[in-house]
């Protein structure tokens, strides 16, 4: 089970970013999808008692700098998931790089078709 509930991201056209994000997100462990009027969701098991992750269109939506990252469990799985969010029609790619801290940390930054904006990384512990 992921530590959150569930996330509600809003985008301006729901038919234009489902390919994405039924591409993107059953890689990140939701492979379970539902869809109802005006929203999908992608859900690691079953509702209501597994996270989830919904899409919900709302025409006035205006993307800001709020980043939604995601953990892989390698460099190897974020390059991959890279490959996957190019194809899937991700925008501003940046990377995979590696930043170097106190360790090792190693990131795919991007946005969905909508402008929100994404990250996939690894932190070596």
């Amino acid at each position: 089970m992921f530590p959150f509930g569930h996330i509600d991201l809003r985008v301006r056209d729901l038919e234009a970013v489902y390919p994405f994000y039924a591409r993107l997100l059953p890689e990140l462990g939701f492979p379970h999808e539902w869809r109802g009027e005006g929203a999908f969701f992608m859900t690691e098991g079953k509702l209501p008692n597994q996270s989830w992750f919904g899409v919900l269109e709302d025409k006035d939506h205006v993307p800001n700098k709020t980043r939604i990252a995601f953990a892989a469990q390698s460099c190897q799985e974020v390059d991959r998931l890279a490959e996957i969010i190019r194809s899937a029609g991700a925008g501003n790619i940046e990377g995979p790089e590696d930043m170097t801290y106190s360790r090792i940390y190693h990131a795919v930054y991007f946005e969905d078709p909508s402008g929100n904006r994404l990250e996939i990384y690894y932190c070596e512990e």
